[in-house]
């Protein structure tokens, strides 16, 4: 009877999200309920959130046994931990005894997990070590930390909420995995990480992201550095940014040289719409030095990630679906985590990275580090905000796609497929 009433109002909201989906036209953005229906939110957790390979973080958050890094997503909180033997682990956030929390705090570093209810202590492998006055007939070996599926890739790390996760992780690993290396996270450390919650719905901040055509005018610290013909094809270069694009040219054929030499992967590699995680990455050029995020393009940080030796590497961006973008550049890494709270609010998470041994106020200047993506994370903020409350608006009609925002297509078709295929297995698909 219980599966019966929790199942039907499943299903219905299966067939909510379908019927949505129906009603869109190709290249166009999505109807407005798909931003803004709490059915819908619902739904794509259980398709999309409790089934999909997530960003959670970098293994820089967790350097030493016993650090430890939480990522909480639709209900769900995820412990990443370093264990007493190096292996990073990630558990279900949640005593085996009554269900509290175990930490409460979004980082730290433990000896062991002890949970602050009852005492329940747990050892950094997820095993039970001490239960004050359990029965000594109960099997404590059964009563360790869940698990959480945890993917190391080039540093990044990925959960999976699945109960059996897709192996798509593994596949999208031999393809990046190279372009990561070089930066060497593992010898990485956080220099500054910013939590912004956004007004508006997860996809339309993932939207935002994935074009430039907005970057121009709205992005005056970024496009120091990044050119603003990103995403155009030759024939869709405006003549006042002519010049523009001819020095991008230039620059990434100065990129590819330099990469080619030092045997850097820096190809494009784009399979966005077909497979689970979905992910494009590729090195690029930025303009000015060609070296960082700064107002002429010269680096950041006096230290270099890694062994590298050579500044003027350019971005090597990915970006990956349903929730990440990185951003790595010989003298710091940029990564963004987005994880959806409500139908209308997002948590979008940037964390910088520099080299271990770098030192604040010698190698780097904190503020200066963070000013371009600070400015540029709070002018998205704003743009998400009113489109969230432009889709909300009755008299909001999906407008046509252009090719700039080719990419944006991709993710609404990965959207799209996913979800149907999701419910398809479920039993809601028609």
């Amino acid at each position: 009877m219980t599966e019966q009433l929790l199942g039907e109002p499943a299903a219905g909201r299966r067939t909510k999200i379908l019927s949505h989906l129906d009603g869109r036209t190709p290249g166009r953005s999505l109807p407005g309920a798909l931003y803004t229906d709490p059915d819908v939110f619902t739904s794509e957790v259980e398709l999309l959130w409790r089934r999909r390979w997530l960003f959670v973080g970098t293994v820089a958050e967790v350097p030493e046994p016993g650090d430890y890094v939480t990522f909480d997503v639709a209900g769900s909180s995820v412990l990443v931990i370093r264990d007493d033997d190096e292996q990073v682990r990630a558990f279900h956030n949640v005593c085996r005894h009554r269900g509290s929390r175990l930490v409460t705090s979004g980082n730290g570093s433990v000896g062991n997990l002890v949970c602050g209810y009852h005492s329940w202590t747990y050892a950094t492998d997820g095993s039970l070590r001490y239960a004050p006055q359990l029965s000594p007939e109960i099997d404590t070996t059964c009563l360790g930390l869940r698990p959480v599926a945890l993917r190391e890739v080039g540093g990044l790390l990925f959960c999976s909420l699945a109960a059996e996760p897709d192996g798509d992780i593994d596949l999208v690993a031999d393809q990046i995995s190279g372009y990561l290396t070089p930066h060497r996270l593992d010898r990485a450390k956080v220099a500054a990480q910013v939590d912004l919650v956004e007004e508006a719905n997860w996809k339309l901040v993932m939207e935002n992201n994935r074009e430039c055509y907005h970057c121009e005018g709205g992005h005056p610290e970024l496009t120091c550095t990044f050119f603003p013909t990103w995403g155009l094809r030759e024939d869709q270069v405006p003549d006042r940014l002519r010049p523009d694009h001819d020095r991008y040219l230039l620059a990434e054929a100065d990129l590819m040289r330099r990469c080619d030499e030092l045997g850097i992967p820096h190809r494009l590699i784009e399979d966005l719409v077909d497979r689970p995680l979905g992910f494009r990455i590729q090195r690029e050029p930025l303009d000015g030095v060609g070296e960082s995020f700064s107002a002429d393009g010269a680096r950041l940080v006096g230290r270099l990630l890694g062994d590298l030796d050579d500044p003027q590497l350019g971005r090597c961006t990915f970006h990956s679906q349903p929730n990440a973008w990185v951003h790595l550049l010989a003298d710091h890494v940029v990564t963004f985590a987005v994880t959806p709270i409500s139908p209308d609010r997002t948590l979008v998470r940037s964390t910088w990275l520099v080299h271990e041994d770098a030192v604040e106020g010698v190698d780097y200047d904190l503020e200066t580090l963070t000013a371009v993506w600070r400015a540029t994370n709070e002018q998205d903020a704003t743009f998400v905000r009113n489109t969230q409350l432009g889709v909300s608006d009755p008299a909001y009609v999906p407008g046509p796609y252009n090719d700039a925002e080719r990419n944006v297509d991709d993710f609404v078709r990965w959207y799209e497929s996913q979800i149907r295929s999701e419910a398809q297995e479920k039993g809601g698909a028609r």
